[in-house]
């Protein structure tokens, strides 16, 4: 039986360089030993996804000093707490400054295991193994690495960019739908920041998505990675346009740090996020109605929350909004839509349009 192809991309960043493998299958490939310079790797999973996949990673790094660590799973574990458990397992199992960690796992595994290795022994080597559908097309792409604090998620952090990203995309296939709907808000982001042929194809494409046909993921993923990458290429440290890929998230923060990262999604709260940007970006003179629609209409298509949490007030959005980490000089600057495919970040936007936007999506 012949192999699926795998496809590569690589992420142009000089001598931080590294190549993005898509393909079904790729667990049980070589791919991971490839990227392991030293002779001590330490996975590290979650208590959701370790029973799935973990013994068939480690069979592939049976020649070296291969560890594990399991972890709990979900965002509220996404902590300093827990990112201790990495350093003292790192420490106990001596692992030195030449070893490997390997991220098993979803977003929150991905962010921890990268800030982990980025501060390890002052940066040891981290390798991507994403197992849901948003850490395939995001969070494991771009080198952002992270823990939440209780005032705010991901504001303790680091730019630590991985030796590779690994993306079975069969593994796609045991994820609950409302993980994979929770994907597709970042995979329509792209479309909404750069891509609208993508947001074409993604709405005329839904019915093979959902039914997570092969052919179909893997395009999927191969566009958004590709989307990504060219960004993070041109700005690594955000430091401009790479702000453009936080569409919808800083009214997403807000909500997923109001529910104490517990009742909604990463991808849920950046899919209301993306509607009310839409919004203000019409009450800008930008988008028209119908615009604003497009863009509601695609996301509730997955069945994606459209309007914020609730019991979240407006006071409760300008209290978390202010600890963003787009704020520069007491300023909070929003990625909006110039229109669809075209966005920016800006902080050049009427206070009174974004308090409309607020109390349009708020219960009274």
């Amino acid at each position: 039986m012949n192999q699926p192809e795998v496809l590569r991309l690589d992420v142009a960043l000089a001598e931080r360089s590294y190549p993005i493998h898509i393909a079904p299958g790729l667990l049980d490939q070589a791919l991971i030993r490839e990227h392991v310079r030293g002779n001590q790797v330490m996975v590290v999973s979650n208590e959701t996804i370790a029973p799935l996949y973990l013994e068939r990673v480690t069979a592939g790094l049976a020649d070296l000093q291969c560890d594990t660590l399991v972890l709990p799973d979900g965002e509220a574990h996404k902590t300093l707490a827990t990112l201790e458990r990495i350093f003292d397992a790192l420490m106990t199992r001596r692992h030195s400054r030449t070893t490997t960690l390997v991220a098993l796992g979803g977003g929150v595994v991905g962010d921890m295991v990268g800030f982990a290795a980025a501060c390890y022994q002052r940066g040891v080597d981290f390798i991507q193994v994403p197992t849901t559908l948003l850490a395939q097309v995001d969070s494991s792409v771009g080198g952002k690495t992270a823990v939440n604090h209780p005032r705010g998620k991901n504001m303790i952090g680091a730019f630590h960019q991985p030796r590779a990203v690994i993306i079975d995309t069969a593994v796609l296939a045991t994820l609950p739908e409302r993980e994979f709907a929770a994907g597709m808000a970042e995979v329509i982001k792209y479309g909404l920041i750069r891509d609208p042929a993508f947001l074409d194809w993604l709405q005329q494409q839904q019915p093979a998505l959902e039914a997570r046909q092969p052919a179909a993921l893997s395009e999927a993923i191969l566009r958004s990675c590709r989307n990504k990458a060219e960004v993070v290429a041109a700005d690594e440290t955000e430091q401009g346009n790479r702000a453009l890929l936080n569409l919808g998230h800083t009214f997403g923060h807000a909500m997923e740090t109001f529910t104490h990262y517990r009742d909604w999604l990463h991808g849920e709260a950046v899919a209301a996020g993306m509607v009310m940007a839409a919004h203000l970006s019409a009450g800008q003179g930008w988008l028209e109605a119908a615009d604003v629609e497009r863009v509601r209409a695609a996301l509730a298509a997955w069945k994606l929350p459209v309007t914020a949490p609730r019991g979240m007030a407006v006071e409760d959005f300008e209290e978390l909004m202010a600890l963003d980490k787009k704020v520069q000089n007491g300023r909070l600057r929003l990625v909006l839509l110039k229109q669809i495919g075209n966005a920016l970040v800006t902080a050049e936007y009427d206070p009174n349009a974004l308090m409309r936007t607020l109390e349009a999506f708020c219960e009274r």
